[in-house]
C-alpha cells in the first residue's frame, strides 16, 4: 500500500471519527433534553397530585358538612358522614362511612335504612351544589325517605327540605305517601297535590 492509499484511508477514518463525533453530541444533547423533559414531568405529576389532594379535601368537607347537618337536622343522635378517598387498581375510588363517636361503620350496616335516605338526599344535594355550570336548580324525587320511621323525624325531614330549597333557591319536588297529618304536609310544602286513581283514570287535586 502506497502513501497515497494511505492518505485516503486516514482521511476516510478522519470522516468516520467526526461522524461519529457529531452523533455523540448530537446524543448527548437529546440525553439533556429528555432529562429536563422527565424533570419537568416529575414536577407537573407532584403539582397535579398536590391539586388532586387539595381537591379532594374540598370535596370532602363539603360532602361530609351537608350530609352531616341534614342528618343532624333529623335524628336526635345521628350520624356523620366520612369520605375516604383511596386507590384502587391505580384508580381513586371514595369510600363513604358513617361515623357515631369512635364507631366507623358503612352506611348499609348501620341501623336503620331511614338514615342512609336522608344521607343519599343530601348527596344528591351536595353533587348538585358542585355542578360547574348548574343545570336547573330542580331535584325530582320518587319516595326518598320510605325507609325513615317515626312521624317526628319525617316532620324534621320537611323542614329540612324546605330549608335547603330556600338556601339553594332550588325546587324540590317528591312524591310520597302520607307518614305524617297531611296539615304538617301542606303547612310545610308550598304546594301539594293529591293523585287518586278511579276507574284506572288518574285525578289530580291540589289541596
Amino acid at each position: 500500500m502506497d502513501i497515497r492509499q494511505l492518505r485516503n484511508k486516514l482521511e476516510q477514518q478522519k470522516g468516520k471519527k467526526a461522524e461519529i463525533e457529531n452523533n455523540i453530541s448530537a446524543l448527548t444533547e437529546e440525553l439533556r433534553e429528555k432529562r429536563r423533559d422527565l424533570t419537568r414531568h416529575e414536577q407537573a405529576r407532584e403539582i397535579i397530585k398536590e391539586v388532586g389532594q387539595k381537591t379532594q379535601q374540598q370535596l370532602s368537607v363539603h360532602i361530609s358538612d351537608i350530609t352531616s347537618l341534614a342528618l343532624e337536622s333529623v335524628f336526635n343522635n345521628p350520624y356523620e358522614l366520612q369520605v375516604d378517598f383511596v386507590q384502587r387498581r391505580n384508580k381513586t375510588e371514595c369510600d363513604l362511612y358513617f361515623t357515631r363517636e369512635e364507631n366507623k361503620v358503612k352506611p348499609m350496616e348501620a341501623s336503620g335504612v331511614g338514615a342512609v335516605d336522608v344521607a343519599a338526599f343530601a348527596l344528591r344535594v351536595a353533587s348538585w351544589s358542585m355542578q360547574t355550570p348548574h343545570t336547573r336548580p330542580i331535584i325530582l324525587l320518587d319516595e326518598p325517605f320510605k325507609h325513615l320511621k317515626g312521624v317526628e323525624p319525617n316532620k324534621r325531614v320537611l323542614d329540612m327540605i324546605k330549608e335547603i330549597s330556600k338556601r339553594m333557591k332550588m325546587q324540590i319536588i317528591t312524591v310520597s305517601d302520607e307518614r305524617i297529618p297531611r296539615e304538617d304536609i301542606i303547612e310545610t310544602a308550598d304546594k301539594v297535590f293529591e293523585i287518586s286513581i278511579k276507574r284506572k283514570i288518574s285525578k289530580i287535586k291540589e289541596l
